[in-house]
């Protein structure tokens, strides 16, 4: 009796031993709660009282999310609700007939059948079965390695702040407009020997100002050194 009332919950993730368990150890109970002085059959005693054990079972040690208790229930009840009315209909019934039948509202049914996937927690290496990627961590969002540098960004543009406008301006369309210095030339109308000149006067002010900060954490390196170009005359160090 214990082992055919545990067979009905081996499709919901616990093992069939684990569950033989708990069904015998309910069985046990209720041969210490029976009273055989009354006119009620054993087994009628301790069916409920196996179901109670296991449905316990499922409640308090189940469940990898705690979720209501009222909500655990009505889904350990659902798959019976579900198979008997299907067979008696010869259809799967809709949300609305096995709100009835569980005596449930329909906004409850629903979630008692979203938290399925609370019951076990899946692993980010199990092979998904559909989807772009073969698991789920390959899904999952790379380590985005500029939130590295976000400090030193901060800390780089408020220095950039204390150049005039027209060293930031040739910073930045040398450094963030990849441009050559001749290129800059042609854009500000100054001589390109006068644009290398503000490059490595701007250069030696970024690096005071890093040094006087001390905080080795705040990167320059983009400015330190300027490589030769295709139509630079002349490279500023």
């Amino acid at each position: 009796m214990a082992e055919s009332l545990a067979r009905r919950y081996r499709r919901r993730g616990e093992s069939f031993d684990d569950l033989r368990q708990v069904a015998l150890l309910g069985l046990l109970k209720a041969v210490e709660r029976f009273d055989p002085s009354r006119d009620i059959p054993f087994g009628a005693f301790a069916v409920p009282t196996i179901r109670g054990e296991l449905r316990r079972h499922f409640r308090d040690y189940g469940w990898a999310i705690k979720v209501p208790r009222r909500l655990q229930e009505l889904h350990l009840q659902l798959e019976t609700v579900t198979s008997r009315l299907a067979h008696e209909q010869g259809r799967p019934p809709t949300i609305g007939e096995i709100a009835i039948e569980a005596d449930a509202s329909e906004e409850e049914i629903l979630e008692a059948m979203e938290i399925a996937d609370l019951y076990r927690l899946r692993s980010i290496d199990a092979p998904r079965t559909s989807g772009p990627g073969a698991t789920a961590a390959d899904r999952l969002g790379a380590i985005d390695t500029d939130m590295e540098g976000a400090e030193a960004r901060v800390t780089l543009r408020a220095m950039l702040e204390e150049l005039p406008e027209r060293e930031r301006r040739v910073l930045y369309l040398r450094y963030f407009e990849d441009m050559t210095q001749s290129e800059i030339a042609e854009i500000t109308g100054i001589s390109q020997m006068h644009i290398s000149r503000l490059i490595t006067r701007s250069l030696a002010v970024l690096r005071s100002s890093h040094a006087a900060a001390g905080d080795p954490s705040t990167s320059v390196a983009e400015f330190r050194n300027e490589a030769p170009r295709e139509g630079d005359q002349r490279t500023a160090q």
